[in-house]
């Protein structure tokens, strides 16, 4: 799968950071950190509405399974799995944040093997409503 290009608002870039600085139990932060580091920057009221950025709720396939899932990528302090809240610190979380519509992303999993995924919808992007505050 080609690398796909990251789209991050300035206001999530300059969160995250915050958030790395902090210890998190000795969880690789490697993935997240190599996102940030190849990100295309935007201005939070410039981001397309396609992007998938903090506290946004996208629809997404898995590519092996060819299930159709649903999740809201939050800060660690509000995910709730049961609820359909993702950690950014999760694997699943540092995938989609940033991706666009149609883009893919492949990561490896810890008991072996990828997980393929797809982007069919951003359901709720903050950006795109005016919720500058979240």
């Amino acid at each position: 799968m080609p690398r796909r290009k990251v789209y991050l608002t300035d206001k999530d870039l300059r969160k995250l950071k915050r958030l790395i600085g902090h210890n998190h139990e000795g969880r690789d932060m490697q993935p997240l950190l190599d996102g940030l580091d190849r990100a295309t920057v935007v201005p939070e009221e410039l981001i397309p509405p396609t992007v998938v950025t903090m506290n946004s709720k996208v629809r997404f396939m898995n590519l092996n399974s060819h299930e159709e899932s649903e999740a809201t990528v939050v800060y660690p302090e509000h995910a709730d799995e049961g609820k359909g809240r993702v950690s950014i610190l999760a694997p699943v979380g540092m995938a989609l944040l940033g991706l666009s519509v149609g883009d893919t992303v492949a990561w490896p999993l810890p008991a072996g093997g990828t997980k393929n995924l797809r982007i069919l919808k951003v359901l709720y992007q903050p950006e795109a409503e005016g919720n500058w505050d979240l």
